[in-house]
């Protein structure tokens, strides 16, 4: 995963923050930016985990 879907997953949310409160602060943004940005990361894990656990063995 790249920087730039993290950016996408932090753009997202203080996206989403603004059309829920039009009136959000400087604060909340922040704080909605870096819950996108961890929130990408984590469910990009979550599903490289789900891809590790679906590959058959090898060693038999």
């Amino acid at each position: 995963m790249g920087i730039l879907e993290e950016a996408a997953g932090a753009f997202a949310a203080v996206e989403g923050v603004k059309k829920l409160d039009p009136n959000a602060g400087i604060i909340t943004e922040g704080v909605a930016a870096i819950a996108g940005f961890e929130g990408t990361k984590e469910i990009t894990n979550l599903i490289e985990e789900k891809k590790d656990e679906e590959k058959p063995d090898s060693q038999g």
